[in-house]
């Protein structure tokens, strides 16, 4: 199945058109389109708002990658205390900082990386309740040979507070060893 076109103009940043077109379809990127895997419900909701490659502010010399997402806090991301679930908190770290990663790799190579997680480290700030705007900013650290790198952070645009922030390391994965 093919990606469904995205209107391109309704995602701020410098990123060409093309790298917008496959950020910008989620649902494309994470399922294939295919319906009831985990939390697509969530990916559904989620709109890319930015997708930006601009210089490293430590490194001028280098490039960042930047995708930003807004989401609504709706009951199927919260806990049983009705605050947002810390592994659903975690989900859009893994899913969105990929996104900011992806983005990076296409204006380097033409192409997203084939990666795989790593490790991915997370601190909770303050809660998020139903109904509560998120907005999601993330950008890469460092895309290596070996190991990629970004952050994120989860910001509760409704109350203006940190909800969570996180970093995720990537790395490709292994081939498959032959049998004979």
């Amino acid at each position: 199945m093919s990606p469904e076109p995205v209107d391109t103009s309704r995602i701020a940043g410098n990123a060409p058109d093309e790298v917008k077109q496959l950020i910008g379809n989620l649902m494309f990127i994470f399922s294939g389109h295919r319906k009831g895997l985990f939390s697509s419900s969530i990916v559904n909701r989620m709109v890319v708002t930015e997708v930006s490659i601009i210089e490293k502010s430590e490194e001028p010399l280098k490039k960042e990658g930047r995708v930003v997402c807004e989401l609504e806090t709706k009951e199927d991301m919260l806990n049983g205390g009705g605050a947002i679930h810390g592994g659903c908190s975690a989900f859009l770290i893994d899913i969105c900082s990929t996104l900011a990663i992806m983005t990076l790799s296409m204006a380097n190579t033409g192409g997203p990386l084939d990666t795989v997680s790593q490790s991915l480290n997370i601190v909770y700030h303050s809660p998020a309740v139903s109904g509560d705007k998120l907005r999601i900013v993330n950008s890469t650290m460092t895309l290596g040979a070996r190991a990629v790198s970004a952050r994120t952070e989860i910001w509760n645009d409704t109350h203006r507070r940190l909800v969570a922030s996180g970093t995720h390391v990537k790395m490709q994965p292994s081939k498959p060893k032959a049998s004979l």
